[in-house]
């Protein structure tokens, strides 16, 4: 199979083997500058924005004062194709040899990565194929074709989308590009938190949503390797929790997420991921999906910022006082995607939960 993908059975195995092998699974400084340099002009440098009411509602939580009073939140919602995704999935295409180049590529997703993915490939050219299960998000779907893909809605679940994306990998020839597990969009996805460093070099804490983990790894390595006193700290859905399972574990364990957060519903960690996870990031937190929507209220209330749930976990685990921070701390948090459908926000509101900054 290709780039050393295969397809595994069992409770605790994974759909998706890792793109690359290593002893070590770690990405190289190196791989993260030169995705820096390889990006330029090619996704947003979105920018870092900044609450005071957040910050209030946060002492009101946690009784700790921000440094300046104010909350940083990285706005990768206004990114390319509405998510960070645009970075990572950019420098995993722009790497493909010539021959995968003309072949085509495919991917498994449940809606950013695709539109990412679709995005990357109509930029350089490159055919790309997305599987995606049957109940995708309507407005995913739509936007993956939009940018150009061919998509293919297969099966309930996970497991069966995999099946036919292999199927049609095989019989076409594609190279399959990994959602989230390979180097290069880790790398890519390290952009994030290189930017943030720019735009506030003496922060202290950063928070992130975690789904399959590609986000944080690139985000954590990208900040540690400059500042290595500097804690990363990931947020999960308390049902779709695979890199929290596999940390506990010790090796990678496959799930069935769950969560109106779908943009982390990851059924598995990463081999890259995982080792990454474990290197640089200070602690895994989780969230109920009711405090996860509170904090898309929040955005969308208090923000004026419209997110997705996965997009929204990382505020809402600062503003319900789950995250360690001492005072005086500089805090950044990363919105990463926008992509809420829209015909199910009325609904999700309803559903949020109260935060403990709401009667402040």
């Amino acid at each position: 199979m290709a780039d050393g993908l295969r397809d595994e059975a069992g409770p605790t195995t994974r759909i998706l083997t890792p793109m690359h092998e290593s002893s070590d699974h770690r990405v190289p400084t190196s791989e993260l500058r030169a995705a820096r340099e390889r990006l330029a002009g090619r996704v947003a440098r979105t920018p870092l924005l900044t609450s005071s009411t957040a910050a209030r509602w946060i002492r009101a939580a946690s009784g700790v004062r921000l440094g300046d009073d104010t909350l940083y939140l990285k706005a990768e919602h206004l990114q390319k194709t509405g998510s960070f995704k645009a970075r990572g999935m950019t420098n995993r295409i722009a790497t493909l040899s010539a021959e995968a180049r003309i072949r085509g590529a495919i991917t498994l997703s449940a809606g950013n990565a695709g539109q990412a993915y679709a995005y990357a490939g109509r930029a350089s050219d490159v055919a790309i194929t997305v599987v995606m299960p049957a109940a995708a998000v309507e407005s995913k779907v739509a936007a993956c074709r939009g940018y150009g893909a061919r998509v293919v809605l297969h099966g309930e679940h996970v497991g069966a989308a995999f099946a036919e994306m292999e199927r049609i990998r095989d019989a076409e020839g594609l190279t399959l590009v990994h959602p989230f597990d390979d180097p290069m969009v880790i790398a890519g996805n390290g952009t994030v938190g290189s930017e943030i460093l720019e735009d506030l070099p003496d922060v202290d804490v950063v928070v992130v949503g975690v789904g399959g983990g590609g986000l944080i790894s690139g985000v954590a390595a990208a900040i540690r390797s400059a500042r290595p006193a500097v804690r990363v700290y990931g947020v999960e859905p308390e049902t779709s929790d695979a890199v929290s399972q596999a940390m506990a574990a010790g090796e990678i364990v496959t799930i069935q997420p769950r969560s109106v957060a779908d943009g982390l519903g990851a059924p598995f960690a990463g081999a890259w991921t995982l080792a990454m996870v474990q290197r640089y990031v200070e602690d895994i937190v989780r969230l109920d999906d009711p405090t996860i929507l509170a904090g898309l209220r929040f955005a969308i209330e208090r923000l004026k910022q419209v997110v997705e749930p996965a997009g929204a976990a990382a505020l809402a685990a600062v503003l319900a006082g789950g995250i360690p921070i001492r005072e005086g701390e500089r805090v950044a948090v990363v919105l990463s995607g926008g992509n809420v459908a829209v015909d199910r926000l009325g609904a999700m509101l309803e559903a949020a939960g109260s935060l403990p900054g709401s009667a402040s």
